[in-house]
């Protein structure tokens, strides 16, 4: 008697032009590849957009929208809906993310994850007020702990005669991270940034309320998807025209993901992101002639001679030592905050972190 094995077809690969690539490829096996994953476009209050095509992106009106209650998911995250397509039951673990502390005093122990699954995130910054190196310093190191590569981008080139000088002074914090210089408006500079989303990349942008990212993703669209506003005379600030996180499709390959406007940025946990912002500093540190160097009045500290002669910007400095102090805070923050709650768990050990 001749038994037939009746054999299953594997879900499919998802689109790479979505972003997928052999990493999630792996991800998504490890857990036993449970349905067909889609990408996460939009993040509502308790609800999430999924794309599972590029078709899906292309007309978005036709996306699934699921719930995520429970689960911790961000826009650009790869999720795999419950077998009912009501939830998210499964978050593919990220190759990336943008996180940051949540900026208010109810989550101060909670992380905030601005983009998930990013290849490039772009720091936005513009033209028309004054060149904010201190900001652009904090945000390098958020952008190297992501796993994603960092650039920069001057929006609003139409409005000034000559933009080297602010470009100049920016690239002079960003030690080996491009600093292109666009306009939205007048779409000078955008096969730069074009060039980075090559091979389905993703890409995110990130800065402050009023820097043109809506404008520029306009224009890299080449349609007006996000709504665009106008900055106050005083500051040059704007309101949130942004309101939510979203995905889209760039035409030709690749994605972006636009993000509201960010007015604070908390470090949350730094992997190598202040060494990698601040390499040049580490770099004199090296040169110390003790170790344990605090940079202050010991003899041979190649940092202060620095500083003496002019080698080393010593506002630079001192928000190198202020994101140190920051980081060290947070940890230990962190861990009494871990403290108590092992204390309400009577010693047991935290629970093991659910997949679904």
């Amino acid at each position: 008697m001749t038994c037939t094995v009746r054999r299953v077809p594997a879900a499919p690969l998802p689109d790479v032009r979505l972003g997928w690539h052999p990493a999630l490829t792996d991800a998504w096996s490890a857990l036993g590849r449970p349905g067909q994953p889609a990408r996460v476009a939009r993040v509502d209050r308790g609800w999430s957009t999924l794309y599972s095509s590029a078709t899906d992106a292309e007309a978005q009106a036709d996306a699934a929208r699921v719930r995520n209650l429970g689960a911790d998911v961000a826009v650009g995250d790869w999720v795999v809906a419950s077998d009912d397509g009501e939830t998210v039951a499964h978050v593919l673990d990220r190759q990336s993310a943008f996180v940051r502390r949540a900026s208010f005093e109810g989550d101060r122990f909670e992380a905030d994850t601005l983009a998930a699954n990013i290849d490039v995130v772009f720091l936005v910054h513009a033209y028309g007020s004054p060149p904010n190196q201190r900001r652009l310093e904090r945000e390098l190191v958020l952008a190297f702990d992501s796993g994603a590569t960092p650039a920069v981008v001057l929006t609003k080139a139409d409005t000034i005669d000559d933009p080297e000088p602010v470009r100049a002074e920016l690239a002079a914090v960003a030690l080996g991270v491009p600093v292109l210089v666009v306009s939205g408006r007048a779409r000078t500079g955008l096969d730069q940034v074009r060039e980075f989303a090559a091979g389905n990349r993703t890409l995110a942008f990130l800065g402050a309320s009023g820097v043109g990212k809506s404008t520029l993703v306009n224009a890299l669209l080449d349609a007006d998807v996000m709504d665009t506003g106008t900055v106050r005379e005083g500051d040059q600030r704007g309101r949130h025209t942004t309101v939510a996180g979203q995905l889209l499709l760039l035409p030709g390959e690749g994605l972006l993901i636009d993000t509201p406007g960010v007015r604070a940025v908390s470090l949350w946990l730094s992997g190598e992101g202040i060494e990698r912002a601040f390499a040049d500093i580490f770099d004199l540190s090296e040169q110390c002639r003790f170790r344990d160097c605090k940079h202050d009045r010991e003899p041979g500290c190649a940092v202060r001679t620095a500083l003496d002669d002019g080698r080393l910007d010593p506002a630079r400095f001192a928000n190198f030592e202020r994101l140190i102090a920051e980081e060290a805070a947070l940890e230990d923050e962190q861990a009494r905050f871990a403290k108590r709650a092992d204390r309400r768990r009577g010693g047991r050990a935290a629970p093991e972190p659910d997949d679904t």
